[in-house]
């Protein structure tokens, strides 16, 4: 993410900002630890069971161990993001993947609860503000016509990363104990850290006069920040809507595997399979829903939202026919599929809908803002929530309960439809206003 005005940036030419390898190597090495960020983030996810068994856990207590990350990682990502952005992308990139990756594989010496949700707090600040600079980074690098589809493919990485990391802890566990999976998954992000400090930078941009004053205190962002969403309705809708349908994501991820293992009665290591399954189908279903909702969008924007709205109660309702039936068989895991590839629709469409109404002033601060409602208010949750619901009522119960949120998050986005026009014709507006720059204007974007 960065606090740059758009204006700042109008000189730049529709081409490569470094060489096309010096461009597709930063792609490949942004990609990569994208990916060990979720199989890092996720790897914990499989091993709940062994935890659980060692340490006489409770289910709130292990749904801990994953929001924790979620929530530093929402707390931090803006101020974060924003250093990385004054001072260096690439340098503040090997520092954060060098630091969740030792914080990773510290997890493998945690000797009680404590210590390793200690150590999980600090994967979580390793990783705040990856996904905002490594996204700036990428788009930055490449030619204006080809970010939508390289941003697209750099953000799949944590669905994909959220997989392998449920298969490899599942796998390592059961041949080697849960202790060796974090030292697995850890060690591959320190060499990747190192790899990128041979990626190409560019030159950090001069801040506008209006956003400089902005980023002079913290009082001055959050104001800033409480100010864009106030006046932009409809971001405010859709970033509480994403929220509550990512409560039902993030808990449908952390808990399958447990659910599996004791309602199913499969081992842990087929459950870690069987749940990476589902999730890889979440990881198509963001694709294949974004673009039906974009061709649903085309008569009227605002069907998008309305789109958006009758997937998230549809999923909740294939998740309730799922988790509620009172014995396991091969049709009820075919549901969890089915709502699996079903519960990913807002993924993209929330963060297009995001950018289609904020000025294009303060657009990354708003982009940040809806990550930090999904992080905090929804990542956080999901996993905390079903494992304290869990230890009243039980997990079955728990599973059955959490995706009502869909139908909070239909709610929100139906409110969200009745502004969304008028919020983009205003956006629309400013944009059409805007004059080509001119060739002089690119010297700030020249590579470092």
């Amino acid at each position: 993410m960065n606090l740059h005005h758009d204006d700042t940036m109008r000189g730049e030419r529709d081409d490569y900002l470094v060489s096309r390898p010096q461009a597709w190597f930063a792609f490949a090495m942004t990609f990569a630890l994208m990916l060990f960020d979720y199989i890092d983030r996720q790897v914990i996810v499989s091993l709940f069971p062994h935890l659980k068994a060692e340490w006489n856990l409770s289910d709130k207590q292990l749904g801990g161990l994953v929001s924790i990350i979620s929530i530093v990682v929402a707390v931090g990502g803006i101020p974060v993001a924003l250093l990385a952005d004054r001072i260096s992308r690439v340098k503040s990139v090997v520092v954060m993947a060098t630091t969740w990756s030792l914080a990773t594989i510290s997890c493998m010496f945690a000797g009680s609860y404590g210590q390793l949700f200690a150590a999980r707090a600090m994967v979580g600040v390793g990783e705040t503000g990856y996904g905002s600079v490594g996204a700036a980074l990428i788009a930055s690098l490449f030619p204006r016509r080809m970010r939508s589809a390289l941003l697209g493919a750099f953000f799949a990485a944590a669905s994909i990363g959220s997989v392998l990391g449920v298969l490899l802890g599942g796998v390592i566990a059961t041949h080697y104990g849960w202790k060796a999976a974090f030292g697995v998954v850890g060690i591959p992000g320190l060499a990747l850290a190192l790899l990128y400090l041979l990626v190409r930078d560019y030159k950090t941009v001069p801040l506008t006069a209006k956003l400089d004053r902005v980023t002079e205190s913290t009082g001055n962002l959050l104001a800033h920040i409480a100010s864009t969403l106030l006046h932009t309705r409809t971001l405010l809708w859709v970033c509480v809507g994403a929220a509550s349908q990512l409560i039902v994501v993030s808990a449908v991820w952390s808990w399958l595997p447990s659910y599996l293992n004791r309602f199913y009665g499969v081992t842990p290591d087929l459950a870690a399979k069987q749940a990476a399954l589902v999730v890889l189908f979440g990881a198509l279903g963001s694709i294949v829903w974004g673009t039906v909702v974009d061709r649903l969008g085309r008569r009227r924007v605002r069907n998008k939202l309305v789109a958006l709205a009758a997937l998230c109660v549809i999923t909740m309702v294939v998740f309730l026919l799922a988790f509620a039936g009172s014995t396991a068989s091969v049709g009820q895991f075919r549901l969890i599929a089915l709502g699996g590839f079903m519960m990913t629709c807002t993924v993209g469409v929330a963060a297009a809908v995001a950018l289609d109404v904020i000025h294009p002033g303060v657009r990354s601060t708003g982009a940040a803002v809806l990550s930090l409602f999904q992080n905090l208010f929804g990542l956080a949750v999901g996993p905390f929530l079903a494992g304290m619901l869990s230890d009243l009522w039980g997990l079955q119960q728990a599973m059955a309960v959490i995706p009502a949120f869909g139908l909070l998050a239909a709610m929100f986005f139906l409110v969200a439809a009745r502004s969304y026009e008028h919020d983009m014709r205003t956006v629309d507006e400013i944009a059409l206003a805007a004059v080509r720059p001119a060739p002089t204007a690119a010297a700030p974007t020249a590579a470092a």
